[in-house]
């Protein structure tokens, strides 16, 4: 009966190392210098809003550096080149405000739909973005601290 305790005990200590190690690392610096990085919030009308994101270098992105997402206030987006040093994302929010039925007796209630909560893969402040990048096919991640709001103009 030691045995089987044993086994049981080296089995689940196993499972949670595995599952520790698969935590993505941030890499403390990017491969080539970041000029700025900023986002600009938009407002169009009543009906969108949205959040763009920009990311400027002082060279020209290696070729075997390929941007792929930016993670920023919950919410990730692909990222889209402008010009051969910027890159920006579009985070894009529509404003749709839907009736709720609110009644004394729930059931009238029925039909009421939860609100949609995203949740990535990161668990950021509102002021903290995450870049996901590949170099040499080899998936990265850089964490951009305190990026600056800039107004529109």
């Amino acid at each position: 009966m030691k045995g089987y305790k044993r086994i049981v005990a080296l089995f689940i200590i196993a499972i949670s190392l595995t599952f520790c190690a698969m935590k993505p690392e941030f890499q403390t610096e990017f491969p080539q210098e970041i000029q700025s990085a900023f986002y600009q919030k938009w407002v169009d009308g009543k009906q969108s809003s949205g959040i763009d994101f920009y990311i400027e270098f002082k060279k020209s992105l290696a070729a075997n550096i390929k941007l792929e997402k930016i993670y920023f206030q919950n919410q990730e987006l692909a990222i889209k080149g402008i010009v051969k040093n910027t890159f920006t994302a579009h985070f894009y929010k529509e404003n749709k405000k839907e009736d709720f039925i609110l009644h004394k007796d729930p059931s009238k209630e029925y039909g009421n739909k939860a609100p949609v909560i995203q949740k990535t893969k990161f668990d950021l402040k509102p002021n903290e973005a995450v870049l996901e990048y590949k170099k040499d096919d080899k998936t990265y991640f850089f964490k951009i601290i305190n990026p600056i709001e800039k107004p529109l103009r």
